[in-house]
Formats: structure tokens, C-alpha cells, sequence
């Protein structure tokens, strides 16, 4: 007896692309999309974003995790919604960081993954 599938599976860079999207629609600002495939074990995405205010960074996982849900996607967890500085989305494959700017110029995760192929991302 073959196991049914939860989850919808797509490629990571299909799911990097609908992340960067999501969060566009909700007016992050400055996001970046990293490609970290080879350089990290844990992930091969990241996703990188700005939020104006700690309820705009609650808001914009909310909104991930809700369309992910919509999507079928499977998602394991977010960390740091409560405090809304540093908020951490874990969708697998792919991972977002939305940041208040001063802890985003704090923390530095796009120059400690500079090797990674980076896509700043331009909306539709």
C-alpha cells in the first residue's frame, strides 16, 4: 500500500520565488534571496527582508505561514514571533529571516553567506 503525500513538493527555487512574493505582497522591504544550496546543510534557501515595525514582522510570518498552508507546504516552525525583532521562518528547503533594519545591520546574514549566488528581489 502506497503512503499518501501531506505536503505539495516543489523545487526550492520554485518556493524561494513564492516566499519573496508573499512577502512582497505584505510590503517587506529589501528582500534578498540567497542560494545557499552546497554551502549550508541545514537549508538551500534563505530569504532575507526588512519589516517596518515588530507587528509588521508578526503580520508578515503569519502571512507565510497561512499561504504556505493554502499552498499545501510543508513548514516546521517559527521562532522569534513573539519579540518580532528577529523573526525566523523554517519552510525545509528554504528558511526566511525578516528582520527590524538595526538587528538586519546587526546580524549581517547576507555578507556572512557572500558566497552564496544572492537575488535582490524586484516584485512583479
Amino acid at each position: 500500500m502506497k503512503k499518501e503525500k501531506k505536503f505539495r513538493d516543489i523545487d526550492s527555487t520554485e518556493k524561494v520565488a513564492l516566499a519573496a512574493k508573499w512577502l512582497d505582497d505584505k510590503q517587506a522591504s529589501d528582500i534578498v534571496m540567497l542560494d545557499v544550496q552546497g554551502l549550508c546543510s541545514i537549508t538551500d534557501q534563505l530569504v532575507v527582508c526588512s519589516a517596518r515595525s515588530v507587528k509588521h514582522a508578526q503580520s508578515l510570518a503569519d502571512h507565510l505561514l497561512d499561504q504556505c498552508s493554502k499552498e499545501n507546504l510543508e513548514f516546521f516552525g517559527i521562532e522569534g514571533r513573539p519579540s518580532g525583532e528577529w523573526v525566523l521562518v523554517d519552510m525545509n528547503d528554504v528558511i526566511v529571516h525578516i528582520f527590524q533594519s538595526d538587528v538586519r545591520d546587526h546580524y549581517n546574514i547576507e555578507g556572512m553567506w557572500s558566497e552564496a549566488e544572492r537575488t535582490d528581489y524586484q516584485g512583479e
